[in-house]
């Protein structure tokens, strides 16, 4: 008997400067935890690196890309280059890849294009909302006065969060789990079609922040602002799984 085709996931990556042995190159890194979940929920990682050189940008064969395969993650990373959704840059702004913005944004517009399960977190998180005309807040700490959210440079902060009932994140994830999150930027106006799914659980007199949105009309469509994959959260990943 024929073994049933596994779904075939796409997950995004992103370019650095490494040392191994004794080599020293560019290489294009995605984090071993959000493999291997996709592996563990029953899918095929295939890694989509960014490009620089491809004839017509970084964001050339997204849609082709996106033909051959099953479902896509947009994983964390580096800040949102603010010159796409019209901001001026922020002094507490980091590290920017324009290459790995057009790349992503790409291939995000024709997931949605194609109503691909699509799975987006941290920065991908940000980036969906950008690629639906809306925008971000530069720096969390000059909205909550704490640095909760990011304790410092790729550090983890354990933030509780409130979903909403009858959502897919709350579905997939609870009423009010406990996450783990290192972000620094944060949406501030939607983009077009999407709806806040959860927010942050912050002290009396400070705003909550948009933790996770979800898109009206789409098979699936789970966009987080923490990092499951961290905790070994197998949750989403198998939901996106499911949901091909």
């Amino acid at each position: 008997m024929a073994s049933a085709r596994l779904p075939l996931v796409g997950l995004t990556t992103y370019t650095e400067h490494v040392t191994w042995g004794t080599r020293s190159a560019d290489v294009a890194l995605v984090q071993r935890p959000y493999y291997e979940l996709v592996a563990a929920a029953g899918g095929r990682p295939v890694l989509l690196p960014p490009t620089e050189r491809a004839a017509h940008g970084p964001a050339t064969g997204a849609a082709r890309a996106i033909e051959a395969l099953d479902a896509l993650v947009v994983i964390g990373g580096l800040d949102v280059d603010p010159a796409r959704y019209g901001a001026t840059p922020h002094p507490k702004l980091g590290r920017i890849d324009q290459a790995r913005d057009e790349s992503e944004t790409a291939l995000l517009l024709a997931a949605l294009d194609a109503d691909l399960p699509l799975l987006a977190i941290c920065r991908g998180h940000q980036l969906l909302n950008v690629a639906l005309g809306g925008t971000l807040h530069q720096h969390v700490p000059d909205l909550v006065g704490h640095e909760g959210h990011q304790p410092g440079d790729g550090l983890f902060g354990t933030r509780l969060i409130s979903t909403e009932l009858g959502t897919l994140t709350a579905a997939v994830f609870g009423p009010d789990p406990e996450v783990l999150c290192s972000h620094h930027q944060v949406i501030d106006r939607l983009g077009a079609g999407l709806s806040v799914t959860a927010v942050s659980v912050e002290a009396a007199g400070a705003e909550p922040l948009i933790e996770a949105i979800e898109l009206a009309g789409a098979r699936f469509c789970l966009s987080v602002q923490w990092h499951p994959e961290e905790g070994g959260d197998q949750r989403p990943f198998d939901a996106l799984v499911a949901a091909c």
